[in-house]
């Protein structure tokens, strides 16, 4: 076997997300794979979502391949170290050439170098990847592969950049037959009713804002014709009959062209599956929500992360606040359920602020939201901003950069009960509008939690 593709992701050790039950495969790897089925290169996925690490290492051993490539982000970071270790430092396993690719590369070359990867692949992963591939094996020079790093001497050496994919309809189609595509099938089915698969469209995002890493695909646009996504949904449809499907585009509706030609192509070609995708509030108007509606959306994430138009503009985000809540409103009146995400302890922000988060929250009135307490991506501008006022910043290799922390307004602890609060709040509010139909045990509980959330908050300042 020549080449292992895998990633660190454990769902059965991952309690949170065994409750939540939403797995998706992993997408950039089934990408690689099918780029290099299609040049001739052998290779084997390992997916480890429903698996074990011991199956993983029984896998690597029997098959002994000359490289193994992982994926790895915030979240796997600390599993992928484990693994390059152990396939270091014993020889069952082949003695391989491990390459690591993904978000989480491009800002810490040295560290993960140094943790035992070989090579590191900086930025998309098909092209760099059959190249590197080839070196390796057939022992050429690898200095003149753009877009890779690795050590030399304990010096890092990193290649000229690649030059990013401009036709995408050059990019196969990813190798979903390469994993049990069924197991999430099954594993949405069974817990929520209805399957879901995920497709992109897209590659790239021309926005700013500081605190989201484009360390893979950058912050350009590129996308593939709309009759090419069709006709791959229109396969998914035959091969997997998926109930739902997921676009994983940063902002699905960034080019009103593109999305009336996708309109236009899912009735002629009568593909019309539910779907989900984000967008920003800007990019929507009452057009293409009804072509999105009568192309299957059913939910539509529209982002803003704050209440606040100050924090807003100190995360460059460049909306105003209530063009967020007029398209979410907008949504919500055509029928299509909304979604939202909120960051709380963005630097600056103060008590004031999440109280105009809770009030936004409450006059858009999203029909699904999430929170997170903010945190900084190397590489990011957020990051560069808050550098000199980390206040906790643990061992690298046993950590990610979640587990950062920075100089707040408040004390860390603040901003768990005040997510308890802006939950408590926004569920007490959505109770009581429902009229008669309230339950006023509900509206107690949720109220007396919010009380109780807003005592904590200003004990722990």
């Amino acid at each position: 076997m020549s080449i292992v593709l895998t990633h660190g992701y454990f769902l059965y050790e991952d309690e949170k997300e065994l409750k939540i039950m939403k797995p998706y495969p992993p997408l950039g790897l089934l990408y690689v794979s099918g780029y290099l089925n299609e040049q001739g290169i052998d290779n084997y996925i390992f997916d480890t979502t429903f698996s074990t690490k011991e199956a993983q290492l029984q896998l690597i051993a029997d098959k002994k391949p000359d490289v193994v490539a992982i994926y790895t982000n915030l979240m796997t970071k600390v599993e992928v170290i484990k693994l390059m270790k152990t396939l270091r430092t014993d020889a069952k396993y082949g003695v391989p050439k491990i390459v690591l690719g993904g978000p989480d590369i491009t800002y810490n070359l040295e560290n993960y170098l140094k943790a035992g990867a070989h090579y590191l692949i900086i930025g998309e992963g098909e092209e760099t990847m059959a190249e590197l591939y080839r070196a390796i094996t057939e022992k050429l020079d690898i200095s003149e592969i753009p877009g890779i790093a690795y050590l030399e001497n304990e010096t890092v050496i990193k290649t000229a950049p690649r030059t990013k994919m401009k036709d995408l309809t050059k990019l196969p189609l990813p190798n979903r037959e390469g994993i049990a595509m069924h197991k999430y099938l099954n594993a949405w089915k069974d817990n929520h009713g209805k399957s879901a698969m995920t497709i992109s469209t897209q590659r790239g995002c021309p926005y700013t804002c500081k605190w989201c890493s484009t360390a893979v695909y950058g912050q350009s646009y590129r996308r593939r014709p709309a009759h090419l996504v069709v006709e791959e949904m229109a396969m998914l449809r035959e091969t997997y009959h998926p109930d739902t499907l997921w676009f994983v585009d940063d902002v699905f509706t960034v080019s009103h062209k593109w999305l009336r030609s996708f309109h236009e192509e899912v009735l002629k070609q009568d593909v019309v599956i539910p779907f989900e995708c984000i967008t920003r509030a800007e990019r929507l108007n009452d057009e293409m929500l009804k072509l999105l509606k009568e192309a299957g959306c059913f939910r539509i994430w529209i982002g803003a992360e704050s209440g606040s138009q100050k924090i807003i503009d100190a995360m460059d985000r460049r909306v105003e606040v209530e063009t967020v809540q007029e398209a979410i409103n907008s949504a919500n009146d055509l029928g299509i359920e909304t979604g939202t995400f909120i960051m709380l302890g963005y630097p600056g922000e103060d008590r004031s602020d999440i109280s105009k988060t809770i009030e936004h929250l409450k006059k858009s009135n999203p029909t699904h939201y999430t929170i997170t307490v903010a945190y900084p991506i190397k590489g990011t501008a957020l990051y560069d901003e808050i550098e000199q006022e980390i206040t906790a910043q643990p061992d690298w290799e046993t950590s990610t950069d979640r587990q950062i922390d920075f100089k707040r307004r408040y004390r860390r602890k603040f901003y768990d009960y005040a997510v308890r609060k802006v939950v408590n709040e926004v569920n007490y509010h959505k109770e009581w509008i429902k009229g008669e139909n309230r339950s006023l045990r509900k509206v107690f509980v949720l109220k007396a939690k919010s009380i109780l959330a807003s005592g904590l908050m200003l004990v722990s300042r």
